[in-house]
């Protein structure tokens, strides 16, 4: 079945939505709106209606773009009917102005505004709440600061901001993986041995209920020996909670943003994972694809077919457009399952096929042996410098109860990591649990230096994967002297206990 791509007028600029997400190829960025306003809003999510919530800038449309050098320079307004205090994720404001709830800044009340003025971090980024129910409700948007050779490339440039929706309150949505009543993983086992075999390693039986507590004594030799090879006859788990929708630009693959393209160009695609507790798999099907950055930050390019990308996490992508002109779907695979979403590339005249938005087979757990990490390559790399202080950060964990932690400890009971400003910290992240854990570090830029004890010169980044059993090490050097969060990018995993505080001192 084929429909003719002016079905929705074409042009994917002829939407407000729609000319949040795609710039055409000579666009100068939007001056900043004076305002930024947390609102709600309602989604036509396959003819069913579904009420979230948004970001939206003075011309009325999702997110933030700023011209390079540009600072971040507004007053932010909270029109819902509940407190909330927005992250500027990517970004290194001055910790007054990070986000993060009462440290030190309160939540915002209803009604009241806030100014912010920083100088921004170039790349792509993201905005969203930092109370992780409004998340889930998508209170998140784009945060785009271009560099001068993004003005000045001969390419167009195309945001795909991923989101997993529930009509369900946010609420519902935790008390129900709480409960264990969604967690269909071990249901999943069979369909995911050809997936998991293709991401690396097979995974079967169940260790959900190991803590970082318990297996604490573990050390750097141990882990590079055993690794993900050490989980024979356990089953990792993927996905919490079946989503009623997974959406690219707040659609489904049922209703895609159609995008129009030139015949043999070249597109950068900027893509975000907003999603609460989903990791997706770019794949750009036919159309020739490389990674260029990775949370915003540039990396050596990276040929391929298919990225991953977690939860928080960035990958800018550039396609080069076949010549002969036609559409080219570029898709959102769920991470261990079928469901998929997407957008259409497209150029004139073309027809669109209409997708499922089931895939005939389920897409492979991502990054459990870390290739995709341990390929990447800093283009600008931290200064050689020996550590000052070496933190051990244990991942831990179970399904029952529903329970994470960072040291052994939930966020109320934590203890700090602790730094000084200026110190070159290398602080390794230990899961020891059977789900992946995308940690994420405010106020800083990290470069990932080791994984498995095996060192290697990896990308900068903001958030870092950490799959089962596995360890990362990352290097940075302390900044300003206050109390920054840091915290599983996994909403769930987040609200049930997996965050603590980088306190950085004087």
């Amino acid at each position: 079945m084929t429909y003719i791509m002016n079905r929705r007028g074409f042009l994917a600029a002829s939407g407000a939505m729609a000319a949040a997400f795609a710039a055409p190829r000579a666009s100068i960025a939007q001056a900043a709106a004076p305002t930024l306003r947390a609102a709600t809003r309602t989604l036509d999510i396959d003819g069913r209606a579904g009420r979230v919530f948004g970001l939206i800038n003075g011309n009325g449309t999702p997110g933030l773009t700023l011209d390079p050098g540009q600072r971040f320079r507004l007053d932010l307004i909270n029109d819902l009917a509940e407190p909330t205090i927005i992250h500027w994720h990517g970004q290194i404001p001055p910790n007054a102005q990070d986000g993060a709830p009462d440290l030190p800044m309160p939540l915002l009340q209803p009604g009241e505004s806030r100014s912010f003025d920083f100088a921004t971090a170039p790349g792509t980024h993201w905005m969203h709440s930092h109370v992780p129910i409004q998340e889930m409700q998508l209170l998140a948007a784009p945060l785009i600061v271009r560099r001068p050779e993004d003005l000045s490339a001969d390419r167009q440039e195309v945001t795909m901001f991923l989101h997993d929706f529930s009509f369900r309150a946010p609420e519902d949505v935790l008390d129900e993986i709480r409960s264990g009543g969604e967690h269909a993983d071990a249901a999943k086992a069979d369909a995911m041995q050809t997936g998991g075999a293709a991401a690396g390693h097979d995974m079967g039986g169940d260790m959900g209920g190991n803590t970082g507590g318990d297996m604490a004594a573990t050390g750097m030799q141990g882990m590079e020996g055993m690794s993900m090879a050490g989980t024979a006859g356990m089953q990792m788990d993927l996905n919490d909670f079946d989503f009623d929708a997974y959406l690219v630009n707040d659609r489904t693959l049922g209703d895609p943003e159609i995008v129009a393209v030139e015949k043999g160009g070249r597109v950068l695609l900027r893509v975000i994972n907003a999603a609460a507790a989903t990791v997706f798999w770019l794949d750009s099907g036919a159309v020739s694809a490389r990674l260029v950055a990775v949370d915003g930050q540039p990396v050596e390019p990276l040929p391929g077919p298919r990225f991953g990308v977690a939860m928080g996490q960035r990958l800018d992508i550039e396609l080069d457009l076949p010549a002969g002109g036609g559409a080219w779907p570029i898709l959102a695979l769920r991470e261990g399952a079928a469901e998929r979403s997407g957008l259409i590339l497209a150029s004139a005249g073309a027809q669109v096929k209409v997708l499922s938005g089931m895939a005939d087979e389920p897409a492979p757990a991502f990054d459990t042996d870390l290739a995709q990490e341990a390929a990447l390559r800093a283009v600008a790399p931290l200064p050689e410098r020996a550590a000052d202080v070496a933190p051990m950060v244990m991942l831990g964990g179970q399904m029952q109860p529903y329970r994470w932690t960072i040291n052994d400890r939930v966020f109320e009971d934590r203890v700090p990591v602790t730094a000084a400003t200026g110190q070159r910290v290398e602080m390794t992240f230990h899961n020891m649990t059977m789900m992946g854990h995308p940690m994420h570090l405010h106020g800083h830029h990290f470069q990932v230096v080791a994984i498995n004890g095996k060192r290697f010169p990896g990308a900068m980044r903001d958030t870092v994967y950490v799959p089962p059993m596995a360890m990362v090490t990352v290097a940075l050097d302390a900044g300003e002297p206050a109390e920054w969060m840091l915290h599983c990018h996994h909403m769930p995993h987040m609200a049930s206990g997996m965050m603590t505080t980088f306190a950085v001192s004087g």
